[in-house]
């Protein structure tokens, strides 16, 4: 009832994606795609992309069901409560609210035009009516305020202000939360009893499309040479840390809940090979590490105020230490104006942030 007639099954990654399948074309292997275990990108550049190819960035979907499920087990939604959901895809996460918890108790808020109009198309369709609101969804919704919980499908790097003063004190918040340098994990946040912060733990593993208003820019690099030739100003030093050890997804995460405001890149060769790239976001400092297999020294260049391999090898260096602890003894504070990311306990701060 909800998964539109073409669609593309599979990581939407622009290398690993599925083909493009039309239910009208090819019924069964779309039926198939829509009853597998995977996310189906229905969207690609905000609905500018043309073709049945890979679009550059996907910007809307139907997620992947153990994910959603999860999700909605993370939110623990109990009889009269209601929920604000951000980011209503399909409609089909809000649909399953609706039938639970009653159309009134439900309002789901997206800002593309024509992905909303298709959610409310499709909930119609099923027989379903929750509120549909096409606005940002960073400002909730507060004319159907106060929730008991915030449900959100897609990726956050801060969790908005609004959701705290819209969400009743005891209240859930259950979000994908990434860094600006990689990774991204479902943080399930309890809102404190005067409305003024929320805490809680990571539950798992996620990788949603982000939210719009809080994707980030990547300048090239020639912004960050300032018209000099590679290396410029660079010091070179060597470092033992392998490139591919901070690679990881998770490892990602950790790295740029300590290390704010940087990005990366990799430059890959035919011969496995590649070069590994820095950046902070303000153009003012960047680093490159080269890496070759079966090396256990690699060639590293620095430049800018902050050195910014130094920085995340540190971070690495300390989750090392402690024992390379997985998502679930992480969590996050949440006020109106900070983010704070703790291990095991709220007052056990991971280093380095700013």
């Amino acid at each position: 009832m909800f998964v539109p007639d073409r669609i593309w099954p599979g990581i939407a990654d622009g290398t690993k994606q599925n083909p493009v399948v039309y239910r009208s074309r090819d019924p069964e292997a779309w039926r198939r795609a829509v009853y597998s275990d995977i996310p189906l990108t229905t969207q690609w550049d905000d609905g500018e992309h043309e073709g049945d190819g890979l679009g550059t960035t996907p910007t809307s979907s139907n997620s992947m069901p153990t994910m959603v499920f999860s999700m909605l087990q993370d939110l623990d939604v109990r009889p009269g409560n209601r929920v604000l959901e951000v980011g209503a895809g399909t409609g089909w996460n809000a649909g399953l609210l609706a039938h639970r918890l009653g159309n009134d108790n439900v309002v789901t808020v997206e800002y593309d035009h024509d992905v909303a109009r298709g959610a409310r198309e499709n909930l119609e369709r099923a027989g379903l009516a929750p509120t549909v609101v096409e606005g940002d969804g960073r400002q909730g919704w507060p004319d159907g305020a106060p929730y008991d919980r915030i449900i959100a499908t897609c990726s956050l790097l801060e969790i908005p202000r609004a959701w705290l003063e819209q969400t009743v004190p005891g209240g859930i918040i259950v979000a994908p939360f990434g860094t600006e340098y990689g990774g991204e994990q479902i943080v399930r946040l309890t809102v404190n009893d005067d409305g003024t912060s929320a805490s809680g733990r990571f539950t798992r593993g996620s990788a949603f499309m982000r939210l719009r208003q809080q994707r980030t820019d990547r300048p090239p690099f020639e912004d960050y040479l300032h018209g000099q030739e590679w290396p410029a100003d660079g010091v070179r030093t060597t470092m033992t840390l392998a490139p591919p050890d901070t690679g990881g997804w998770f490892e990602q995460f950790v790295i740029g809940s300590a290390v704010p405001g940087a990005f990366w890149r990799a430059e890959r060769y035919d011969d496995g090979a590649y070069t590994f790239w820095l950046y902070s976001r303000d153009t003012r400092s960047w680093a490159s590490a080269d890496y070759e297999r079966g090396r256990t020294e690699y060639e590293v260049y620095q430049s800018g105020p902050r050195n910014l391999w130094d920085e995340v090898k540190a971070a690495w260096r300390w989750w090392d230490d402690q024992g390379r602890p997985g998502y679930d003894r992480f969590g996050l504070t949440v006020t109106p104006d900070t983010h704070t990311m703790w291990l095991d306990s709220p007052g056990n701060l991971v280093p380095f942030r700013g």
